[in-house]
């Protein structure tokens, strides 16, 4: 969850952030549930403080007026009997207190950890405000030799380019029809050089982070408990994306989740946990099967490896202390790690400043990278698509959103206890990398171009073809 005593301080600030990702939240009724609990505690602490006194000094004051009570009469006797009747008592009368202040805070609790779940992260103050992705800022492009943006693909190549589809047809690299027979709408079988294409550039991005960057290599699970993904800030907003594993009903005792990014398991490793000084920066990859329902999406890009529920992605993730100048300079840092292996595939892409709108309610900021596809777009008089850039990647800087919830700290230098920061960004998704990678690299006569950086991950050949 987000800082509750920050909200205290500055609840406008949340509300507007709420307000700026589009995100409804009742941030009035949380202060007063929060009120009300701190009251409940307040109550319980002083109850279990009189409880403690009286525990103390009870005991020795009973037994003496029961020293008392052996030689008493008539209206004394009657007194003292009423006296200790009255101290015997205080500490069941003091219990119920205590016991009615708990279960008030308990009460007070579920409701405001509830709504607690749903207040995102308030977005940074260097994020435009938008309503969505079309509202995004561009920052610049980067396009390989010999490729003008301005102009059209057949002006570059000199011509017209095959969709991906055709190009898949035509050397025959993924079976759609029995992906569909199998698992139904958005699914696939990749085969042939469809199948060591995708593997190829995997194996290069992996190669790319943990041999050039120092990353460390993890496998990780990519079917959860559901504290993994509220930790992470997939659930509850988002739920509706993930694939449910409903074991309660066969006697587990709780549900998983098949994860839609690497970046659960490299976080859920790693919570609850008390991390030294000296063990940060912690900087993790893994490459993993990524599963999405697409909820939402009916209608969009169902044809072709854009829009799929099932595929494999290189993942990094850093873990590092709470300061906002380090966490963008890892930001930058896990950017340019994309910008080269892009470069090196030869593929023309963009970074966009993603607005508050398009942020989600994990990030405080965001960065997309985009690759050209020639088959997206509108079509030109021919019905021929005239290309869109294709989101690829997002670089993600989270601050502690994501270490509250998993409860994942280090000790600072002064032995203080303080939640780690977190970031995340793609290294590579496949098969959608493919969709570029095919399209950008035919050559006239059909065949597919390699780059020379993934041949030696395709046995050293240099076509497709």
């Amino acid at each position: 969850m987000i800082d509750l005593k920050a909200l205290r301080d500055d609840p406008e600030r949340f509300a507007r952030g709420a307000q700026h990702k589009h995100i409804d939240v009742d941030i009035d009724r949380i202060i007063e549930l929060d009120t009300a609990r701190r009251a409940a505690l307040r109550d319980a602490e002083e109850a279990r403080a009189e409880q403690k006194t009286i525990s103390k000094s009870i005991g020795p004051e009973i037994g003496r007026k029961r020293g008392e009570l052996k030689s008493a009469q008539g209206d004394a006797r009657t007194t003292l009997e009423a006296a200790i009747a009255e101290l015997e008592a205080k500490p069941t009368a003091l219990k119920a207190k205590v016991q009615a202040a708990e279960a008030m805070v308990a009460q007070l609790s579920e409701p405001l950890n509830e709504l607690l779940l749903h207040v995102p992260l308030p977005p940074d103050e260097n994020v435009p405000h938008g309503d969505s992705a079309a509202d995004n800022v561009e920052i610049r492009q980067w396009h390989p030799d010999g490729w003008n943006q301005e102009q059209s693909y057949e002006a570059n190549r000199g011509f017209k380019p095959r969709t991906h589809l055709e190009l898949i047809d035509k050397h025959d690299l993924v079976d759609f029809a029995r992906g569909v027979k199998v698992a139904g709408t958005r699914h696939y079988a990749m085969k042939g050089d469809g199948l060591l294409l995708h593997q190829a550039v995997l194996r290069m991005g992996l190669d790319l982070i943990t041999q050039e960057h120092g990353f460390t290599p993890m496998s990780v699970p990519v079917i959860v408990r559901e504290s993994c993904m509220v930790g992470t800030g997939f659930f509850p907003d988002g739920m509706e994306q993930a694939y449910q594993v409903n074991e309660s009903n066969r006697g587990a005792g709780h549900d998983l989740y098949l994860t839609g990014t690497g970046e659960v398991g490299l976080m859920g490793l790693h919570a609850d946990e008390i991390v030294d000084r000296s063990q940060l920066p912690m900087k993790l990859a893994t490459m993993s099967t990524c599963f999405r329902r697409e909820a939402g999406a009916a209608g969009r890009d169902t044809a072709g490896l854009y829009r799929i529920h099932q595929f494999d992605k290189v993942e990094q993730v850093v873990i590092d202390v709470a300061d906002e100048a380090t966490e963008r300079s890892h930001h930058w840092a896990m950017i340019d790690i994309v910008e080269t292996l892009l470069q090196r595939l030869e593929l023309p892409y963009r970074l966009l400043q993603c607005c508050t709108g398009d942020l989600g309610s994990k990030n405080a900021d965001m960065i997309d990278i985009e690759c050209w596809m020639p088959s997206r777009g509108d079509t030109d008089d021919a019905d021929l698509p005239l290309g869109d850039w294709g989101e690829t990647h997002s670089a993600s800087r989270l601050h502690d959103f994501q270490c509250r919830r998993l409860n994942l700290r280090y000790r600072d230098d002064d032995g203080k206890t303080r939640f780690c920061w977190s970031l995340n960004n793609t290294v590579v998704a496949s098969p959608r990398i493919l969709i570029p990678i095919l399209e950008m690299h035919q050559q006239a006569n059909g065949s597919i171009r390699l780059p020379e950086a993934l041949r030696p991950y395709m046995h050293g050949r240099e076509t497709i073809g």
